[in-house]
């Protein structure tokens, strides 16, 4: 065997020593100009809430063990008046699910659900973010859904949350909660939309999955850049 061969050898098993400690080391660890985005973590989306997102709960316990590695956390709550133009009962003979034209375009009705001021409005109990800075409440203007921490779906009223984050030099989100298919990822899509770097943390989110939205809503956000991870790939430690 020539020594050309057992240099190249040896050069391939030296990288390959090198390549796993590498991997292991390049988790992600977010800085001061990083924020968690907690999305509607409350008593409606999960078991027993009016609008239940299939194991909605079991996000609970991986959003507060990602918590400890951010600095900045921001969590969000659906808090709609009563006879909000998403409710179906706001329309007689319009079932949960259907959907009905609004001024701004199609919007999907759904059961009564996060109330202001009701226990079904209220984040869930075991949700332990004691450093988190700001709630923003969204959905609380009656005749304008909103999905979107950062944009109310007339895509023209602004939350203010661009402008906070900005102000505090923040150039990367970290997106979770409930649900994927539909706030998630509307949160996620207007951030970048934004400028900010993105990622959602898939096991972090749970999803609706309403014909076929949460594939749709994967692939739009792909699309937009938006980053696909697991909780694990973020140091907590």
């Amino acid at each position: 065997m020539s020594t050309a061969v057992v240099d190249r050898r040896l050069f391939l098993a030296a990288l390959s020593a090198v390549a796993v400690p590498a991997l292991a080391a390049g988790k992600l660890k977010p800085g001061a100009n990083a924020a968690l985005i907690v999305v509607d973590v409350q008593n409606c989306f999960v078991t027993g809430g009016t609008l239940p997102v299939a194991k909605g709960e079991e996000v609970v316990p991986v959003i507060n063990k990602l918590s400890a590695a951010f600095e900045n956390i921001v969590v969000t709550q659906d808090w709609h008046t009563a006879g909000h133009a998403s409710f179906a009962s706001s329309y007689p003979g319009k079932k949960p699910f259907e959907s009905t034209k609004l001024s701004y375009g199609n919007q999907v009705l759904w059961p009564d659900h996060c109330v202001q001021g009701s226990d079904d409005a209220a984040l869930h109990k075991d949700l332990k973010l004691p450093t988190a800075q700001v709630i923003i409440r969204k959905g609380f203007h009656k005749n304008v859904d909103s999905y979107s921490a950062f944009e109310e779906a007339d895509r023209k009223t602004s939350t203010g949350l661009a402008g906070y984050l900005k102000a505090r030099g923040i150039k990367t989100v970290y997106v979770t909660g409930l649900a994927t298919d539909f706030c998630v990822a509307w949160t996620a899509m207007d951030a970048r939309k934004l400028g900010f770097e993105v990622y959602v943390v898939e096991d972090a989110c749970r999803a609706i999955d309403l014909n076929g939205s949460l594939a749709a809503a994967w692939k739009a956000m792909g699309e937009k850049g938006v980053k696909r991870i697991q909780s694990g790939d973020i140091e907590t430690a």
